[in-house]
């Protein structure tokens, strides 16, 4: 089966409208909204995949920004002249305590910042897009998804292509058992975002425009060091602020894994890769989970395993390509009649191609996730990665995170009691404390 050709991540954006025209399939989505009916909107994040947020939410004509919150004055300086009239903050917190009228927020900050900023949204009754991974902690996902289920707010994680044809194909291929039951999947990405050395022992001026302790947040005090160590976008390395490699990419490639298997909480997580340093998380990851099987997988179990870096799926899982290149980035699904390959971005190929050829392959509509979760958040069909999917979808890749502390160790997890059965070391790394002052009821 040869579904059109592949789609890289630019086009992939393009066709969402964040990059040039919006696409009519959009244009038939927000037509749906009624011009007098405004819904208040703040951001939490100025730049970077705060910026893409906010332009994106906007794009529905009921949407009216209202507020942002950045620590960095000068990276929210753009939003400024894309929006004259908008209210900036520093703080976040006084955002919330100033801004008493908003209906919705995003959240789309550094990870650490996920869970305090979107909890306290929560409370206060607002529906919340938070970027993905959903927290920084296991701890804070499952609280999140509880506070947000008891609050009934409209909830979504940023995990965009899970509302992408793409990844909706792949999805019903697998559950139309086109490759019959699964046996085992094998999923990975080429990025880095580790570092074995040390962290530098110095401590640089802070660039003016940004505020340090703001930034630091619910993190323990440290200098700030320059030349992008941490800020704005180097944060992703190190382990007290962002969840490496597999945080980053985990919720988007292990989205259709997760959701076309009907995963639920993994009995087991191993890691055979390298372990992080005392500051940085490390690169070419190996984990292997084990989940209780479902009616789309064979047995009583189904294996998963990540990859980054340099790592990839063994020879012999490669193999079972033949001539389709290995993407950098995507999925192996291994069924009882056949294999999907699923790259990230791009759509599913069901081999060997000449077994598939004939395949009746169904048409399946993407939709914009962003304006979904809008549409939801007025009354309008529902949000297909709320927290009640997504918190546990988050919960299961930052296992693997807490795993490569503990390499070659088989860490046995007790999803309702949120805890490893058989490692309490590992249990630590379940929750955090949060800095004194900092402390936000619920988490």
């Amino acid at each position: 089966m040869n579904i059109l050709g592949s789609h890289t991540r630019r086009s992939f954006l393009k066709r969402l409208g964040l990059i040039g025209a919006t696409a009519p399939w959009v244009t038939a989505q927000i037509g749906r909204a009624a011009a007098n009916d405004t819904i208040r909107h703040a951001s939490f994040g100025a730049s970077g995949m705060a910026a893409a947020d906010i332009e994106s939410i906007t794009r529905h004509p009921a949407v009216k920004l209202v507020a942002v919150a950045d620590v960095d004055m000068e990276r929210a300086s753009a939003v400024r002249q894309r929006f004259p009239d908008v209210r900036i903050y520093q703080d976040w917190r006084v955002l919330l305590e100033k801004e008493k009228d908003l209906d919705t927020v995003n959240v789309s900050t550094p990870d650490h910042m996920h869970a305090p900023i979107a909890m306290s949204a929560i409370q206060l009754g607002k529906h919340v897009h938070c970027q993905k991974p959903l927290t920084h902690d296991i701890y804070e996902a499952r609280q999140l998804t509880l506070a947000a289920r008891g609050k009934k707010v409209v909830t979504q994680m940023g995990i965009q292509i899970h509302s992408a044809s793409e990844y909706r194909l792949a999805v019903r291929l697998i559950q139309d058992l086109a490759i019959g039951k699964v046996k085992e999947v094998h999923t990975w990405s080429s990025k880095k975002w580790g570092d074995p050395s040390p962290r530098p022992d110095r401590a640089d001026p802070v660039p003016p425009g940004l505020n340090w302790d703001f930034w630091l947040g619910i993190a323990q005090e440290r200098p700030f060091i320059g030349d992008g160590y941490y800020h704005p976008g180097n944060w992703r390395k190190r382990l007290d602020f962002g969840t490496g490699t597999f945080g980053d990419m985990g919720c988007h490639i292990y989205d259709p894994v997760f959701c076309a298997l009907a995963l639920s909480a993994p009995l087991s997580v191993r890691s055979e890769g390298p372990a992080p340093n005392q500051w940085n998380w490390a690169i070419n990851a190996r984990i292997h989970y084990v989940f209780p099987g479902t009616k789309y997988t064979e047995g009583d179990t189904v294996r998963v395993t990540w990859y980054d870096g340099d790592e990839r799926p063994p020879k012999d899982v490669q193999a079972l390509l033949g001539e389709e290149p290995m993407p950098d980035q995507g999925s192996i699904f291994i069924g009882t009649k056949g294999v999907m390959l699923l790259p990230h971005i791009g759509p599913p190929r069901l081999l060997p191609e000449a077994q598939f050829e004939s395949y009746p392959t169904p048409r399946v509509q993407g939709d914009n996730h962003w304006l979904q979760w809008v549409n939801a958040c007025r009354g309008e069909g529902k949000a297909s990665a709320n927290f009640d999917y997504s918190g546990p979808l988050t919960e299961t890749v930052l296992l693997g995170g807490v795993a490569t502390h503990f390499p070659q160790t088989t860490l046995e997890w007790d999803s309702a009691a949120l805890r490893f059965k058989n490692n309490n070391d590992a249990n630590r790394y379940v929750r955090r404390s949060y800095r004194k002052g900092w402390e936000v009821k619920g988490l």
